[in-house]
């Protein structure tokens, strides 16, 4: 009986970066965002709300008051309120791309359907409700749903998704290798397995801690850059609060002072609220261009992450190899043709429809022409692999042709009185220490040779690793076959260096060792076992052909499951920086013109000598303040392209970016705002609005 199908509808992309029901969401999270406790992680866009209900408040009270401005002090509450919407708004839209990183880690465990034995007949059930004692059956295909002990049968079981482990495992009743884990596959043969975990303790729980454990750090960049928001916003709030008591004592007994509305207005002007609101845009454009390489981000932060990153860590199987062992050499015994031997080992491979059988197909095509037959036109009778006999093949013409691990081939040909030659036993040997593994071909009592099978590093990986070096970041491999595999994979890679028969917590310990010492570690995989990491680490890519926990654990998904697909990452990651650093340097810049539209305006009625700073001409105190405030929100509207679009990245020094941010965007933010606050100025007079 095979075990039913459960399909999963939820699509693997995310939706459309700007479609409808996206804004809709992000539309209705910008407005959940107000609350206190959110913004506040944003120093500037706190103090931004934190004055938009102030203004409010006296917006209310001056409705009240028949000689008070509503207009004016309405508008200042609307353009205060629409910069904080739309930083909130933009965050949001970055959020919606986000997911629950343990989500469908629950689900593997609710949505496999076990066969629990119950008087000796199968009951369908979910996995979840399997508890400890409970008695289950699986066949070849099935997954196992839960973690257990073998009590009758013996299966070969594919735990690549869970340990790492490329090759499978022989599992059987009795001794020490009965264990089975929840999650890994049955590929041969038939298993009644015991539950020996109950709820809340298996591998998948275990997993699910892990992943829910683990926090990402905060970069450097973003450290620095919260300070320096942080310090700006604290040093004009300071100045802008001692004003009010100065414009009291200047003002004398009979003097006009600015109200709290123009005050909070000249705070929100002064601090680097464009920065502020751009932030998750940069974000946005961000996770936009990485999708244009095949890569979906979960979050801004990841990418910008990219940027910065030391360490890189990739998963062996199905990240830096194809995920299944090929057929790569055929080894003929001495007197044996390799033509003969490919003949053979794909006549022994016709009817095998594992990964393995068909590339031992396709070998010998490509090597020797020999075309694929069939296996019915030939009157052949297919002998399947079973756990048992560790061997499959085809009996033709009166033949019994099998390949199979050393030793089941040894048992084979014993049956007809004959001994593998030491020559080919010299060979398994020889494959083995290569990190490979060998089958052996038998013709009944003659043993033909050996087909070797690998790990096939995928195309490039060499080149591009010597890239990521150049980048300065070092590789590291790692995977849960023994050391002699791992060192021949590494080595013919070229990674930096290997962890071998790493478990997730091993995988978890290195990296937050690396991440203790300062730096910033980006981990590539594709597995279950693989998923704690990926939550751990600053940039986590999983690999589309990989297990779906994987995917939800890690920050970034590659849909080509191409692992130095890092490379394209960390350019994009490094482009984001600049663009902030580009837009920081002109939010602070185009904080001058403010300070000649608004400081007069405050002042000019007491001090009249201000009126000399007025050099835009702008027409009275109320249109100065307001279009100083205007041209505040829009202006990150304004620069909402440049922010999705990016600032070209050039691998030029520090000192050169600097240079060309100060010249740039530094001039550029001092110059822009003097004509815009003139023309918002004039445009206001002309509408009666101030």
């Amino acid at each position: 009986m095979d075990t039913p199908t459960v399909i999963n509808t939820r699509k693997n992309l995310p939706p459309k970066l700007f479609d409808p029901p996206t804004i809709l969401r992000s539309l209705k999270e910008a407005l959940l965002k107000l609350n206190p406790k959110h913004t506040i992680k944003n120093p500037v866009i706190f103090v931004v709300e934190v004055g938009s209900i102030i203004s409010s408040y006296y917006f209310v009270a001056a409705l009240s008051d028949p000689g008070a401005d509503h207009l004016f002090v309405g508008q200042i509450c609307l353009w205060l309120w629409f910069t904080v919407l739309f930083a909130n708004f933009a965050e949001a839209m970055a959020e919606s791309r986000g997911r629950a990183q343990a989500k469908t880690l629950r689900a593997a465990k609710t949505e496999t359907i076990a066969k629990r034995l119950k008087n000796k007949e199968i009951e369908l059930m979910p996995a979840a409700a399997l508890r400890k004692g409970d008695l289950f059956e699986c066949s070849a295909g099935d997954l196992i749903p839960a973690d257990g002990e073998i009590v009758e049968g013996i299966a070969s079981v594919d735990e690549s998704a869970i340990t790492g482990e490329s090759a499978p495992v022989l599992r059987e009743s009795g001794g020490d290798r009965s264990a089975v884990t929840g999650g890994t596959k049955v590929i041969s043969d038939r298993i009644v397995v015991r539950v020996t975990s109950n709820p809340g303790e298996s591998f998948i729980d275990r997993m699910i801690a892990l992943v829910e454990g683990a926090k990402r750090q905060k970069t450097p960049n973003e450290i620095a850059l919260n300070i320096l928001l942080s310090g700006l916003t604290i040093v004009f709030l300071i100045a802008t609060v001692t004003l009010l008591p100065y414009s009291y004592y200047s003002a004398g007994a009979g003097g006009a002072v600015p109200t709290v509305t123009v005050m909070i207005a000249l705070l929100v002007c002064l601090i680097p609220t464009t920065i502020g609101g751009l932030l998750s845009a940069i974000g946005i454009a961000g996770m936009d261009r990485v999708m244009q390489h095949n890569v979906l981000a979960m979050s801004g932060r990841a990418i910008e992450a990219a940027g910065d990153v030391n360490t890189l860590l990739l998963d062996k199987t199905g990240t830096i190899t194809l995920g299944n062992r090929q057929a790569a050499a055929f080894l003929p015994a001495p007197g044996v043709s390799e033509k003969e031997l490919a003949d053979v080992a794909q006549l022994a491979s016709l009817a095998d429809e594992t990964p393995e059988g068909r590339s031992i197909i396709i070998l010998a095509k490509q090597r020797h022409g020999i075309r694929e037959r069939e296996i019915e036109a030939l009157g052949a009778e297919f002998v399947p692999f079973s756990a048992q006999t560790r061997m499959s093949g085809v009996n033709f013409a009166g033949k019994q042709i099998r390949k199979g691990a050393a030793d089941a081939i040894a048992a084979f040909v014993a049956a007809w009185g004959e001994k593998i030659p030491q020559s080919i036993l010299a060979l398994v040997e020889e494959v083995a220490k290569q990190g490979a593994t060998p089958l052996v071909v038998a013709e009944d009592r003659r043993v033909l040779g050996v087909i070797q099978l690998k790990d096939v590093v995928k195309g490039g990986m060499k080149s591009r690793f010597e890239q990521l070096r150049r980048l300065g970041i070092k590789t590291v491999m790692i995977t849960g076959d023994n050391p002699l595999t791992a060192a021949a994979i590494a080595a013919e890679a070229g990674v930096d260096d290997f962890l071998a028969e790493a478990t997730p917590e091993m995988k978890l310990k290195l990296i937050r060792r690396e991440q203790a010492g300062g730096r910033l570690v980006a981990m590539t995989g594709d597995g279950t076992n693989d998923a704690p990491a990926l939550a751990q680490a600053d940039v986590g890519v999983a690999m589309n052909s990989g297990t779906q926990a994987a995917k939800e654990a890690g920050n970034m998904v590659d849909l080509d499951s191409n692992p130095t697909k890092l490379i394209e990452i960390v350019e994009i990651g490094k482009q984001m920086l600049i663009t902030r650093g580009s837009l920081t340097t002109f939010s602070i810049a185009n904080d001058v013109a403010k300070y000649f539209a608004i400081v007069p305006a405050m002042f000019v009625s007491f001090y009249p000598q201000l009126a000399a700073l007025n050099i835009m001409r702008l027409s009275n105190a109320n249109s100065a303040v307001l279009a100083a405030v205007i041209f505040n929100a829009l202006i990150i509207v304004a620069l909402v392209p440049l922010a999705l679009r990016g600032v070209a990245y050039r691998p030029i020094s520090a000192a050169a970016t600097l240079r060309r941010n100060l010249l740039i965007y530094g001039v550029g933010g001092l110059i822009a705002p003097f004509p815009g606050i003139w023309l918002l100025d004039r445009l206001l007079v002309s509408l009666h609005l101030a």
